[in-house]
């Protein structure tokens, strides 16, 4: 798990607007993605379709937002 967390966000092969959105936040990699929350999402700008879009490709990697993993 420890590799998966250490990846760029491009992994997760999310939408050039989500990207854009992620990048300006200084959010790099899937662990500072990984310990966000659905409210520090909404405060980026995101919708509610894209932030289910980043919680569906996450937990297809076993992880969900607020650090937790199954």
């Amino acid at each position: 798990m420890k590799d998966l967390l250490e990846r760029n966000i491009s992994f997760l092969k999310l939408s050039d607007n989500v990207n854009k959105a992620l990048k300006e936040n200084d959010i790099k990699t899937v662990n500072e993605l990984w310990h966000l929350t659905r409210k520090d999402l909404k405060k980026m700008g995101l919708s509610d379709k894209e932030i289910t879009s980043i919680i569906i490709k996450m937990e297809l990697n076993a992880l969900d937002l607020g650090g937790k993993s199954y």
